[in-house]
């Protein structure tokens, strides 16, 4: 049960309280050291699925916290953000990508009773989506501007596109589970 692609998932939660006194911290280096635990959790997000598949030690436990080490990780950096800036252009992402994340975990839910998960399976774009999250989420967390480009601006719209993204997978998800969706409603 604890291998090393479990260890990673359970670091991510663990880093969470990490990131959030971070993130608080009255200091100006605060945003950087933030950011650094925010991009190691990224890497572990992707580093744990690869390892579990190249050494063959996926499992049920596996398949149960990485999901909710990474759906943990992003909800409260979202809410930090928004903590941070709460502005309508930071809510609306926010309010999206949350409700997918919960709209789409529910419908794994559901469909894993009725013995129909391979229909909701992560895809490509699901990838994606979490590719231009993690990116805008660390460039918001990062907040001020570095070698003179606007970072947090950057953080804003890549967090368009990540949302963006989240509804078209969400819809994607949703297209494929229709049918049963429509047969046992």
């Amino acid at each position: 049960m604890l291998n090393l692609p479990n260890i990673l998932s359970l670091l991510r939660i663990f880093l969470i309280p990490v990131l959030v006194i971070l993130f608080l911290l009255p200091h100006e280096s605060a945003t950087v050291w933030a950011t650094m635990v925010f991009v190691i959790a990224a890497v572990t997000d992707w580093l744990d699925g690869y390892l579990a598949r190249k050494w063959n030690q996926t499992s049920p436990f596996g398949a149960f916290i990485d999901p909710v080490a990474d759906k943990l990780i992003v909800v409260v950096a979202l809410i930090m953000i928004l903590f941070k800036s709460p502005t309508w252009i930071i809510l609306i992402p926010v309010i999206l990508i949350i409700s997918r994340e919960l709209i789409v975990s529910a419908l794994r839910e559901w469909m894993a009773e009725l013995n129909a998960r391979n229909l909701v399976k992560v895809s490509n774009m699901g990838k994606w989506k979490t590719t231009f999250q993690m990116i805008a989420i660390g460039c918001l967390i990062f907040y001020k501007p570095l070698l003179g480009l606007p970072i947090f601006e950057i953080g804003v719209a890549l967090l368009y596109v990540a949302a963006w993204l989240t509804l078209l997978s969400m819809f994607h998800y949703l297209q494929a589970a229709w049918p049963l969706l429509r047969d046992k409603g």
